[in-house]
């Protein structure tokens, strides 16, 4: 498959995905100047940039977006700091291939600043799930999750830099899974792995080690 990445940020997920070759034929970001455009052209990806303030409402974006989309050929989708939130439209063009990162165990702390939003609440435990996109807000079917345990001494900073290395690990092995139709949204919008066991302890299950 051909996939596009959805950006907005520094690039950190990005660059984990390229990094392990991912077939990304198009970088998207809603804001220019951001780090994520400068790793897509040190790869050579191609780079659109459709910030929001070109269009007049939301609907107009999506348009745009799907319009960009299918001009690449594009077959799935994977956010990675894309601050905006699809139309019922686009989700449905790409169903069941649109998939977005999150930095905590949904549905516990959806939105965003997460890890702050977990750190700040004193949990014991969060993490990283990768899901599929639906209309809601980091609300779709859930394909993987990692837990980061958050000891008593544990510092904002060194959260954040536990999850992102979770999230560099976790997400290229989904996006793999994803693009060889290992795992795939069923009909009844449940999550359905065609993977042999041996493989889903080696690390689907082998995750809750990290």
């Amino acid at each position: 498959m051909k996939w596009a990445v959805l950006v907005g940020g520094k690039g950190s997920n990005l660059r984990a995905l390229l990094s392990q070759e991912t077939p990304i034929a198009l970088v998207v970001s809603h804001r220019s100047g951001v780090g994520a455009i400068a790793i897509a052209e040190e790869f050579g990806v191609p780079v659109e940039v459709l910030t929001k303030g070109e269009y007049p409402d939301r609907q107009h974006y999506d348009r745009v977006l799907r319009q960009t989309l299918h001009r690449y050929h594009i077959d799935a989708i994977a956010m990675a700091g894309f601050l905006r939130w699809l139309t019922k439209e686009t989700v449905d063009a790409f169903r069941g291939r649109i998939v977005n990162i999150h930095p905590s165990l949904l549905p516990a702390f959806p939105g965003l600043h997460a890890i702050e939003q977990a750190y700040r609440y004193g949990v014991r435990w969060t993490g990283v799930t990768v899901h599929f996109v639906d209309e809601g807000q980091d609300t779709g079917p859930i394909i993987a999750q990692v837990p980061v345990r958050v000891d008593p001494s544990t510092s904002l900073e060194e959260l954040e830099i536990a999850i992102h290395k979770v999230e560099h690990y976790l997400y290229p092995k989904v996006v793999a899974a994803l693009d060889h139709h290992s795992v795939v949204l069923g009909e009844d919008g449940k999550i359905e792995w065609h993977v042999s066991q041996e493989e889903v302890r080696s690390w689907i299950d082998g995750l809750y080690l990290v």
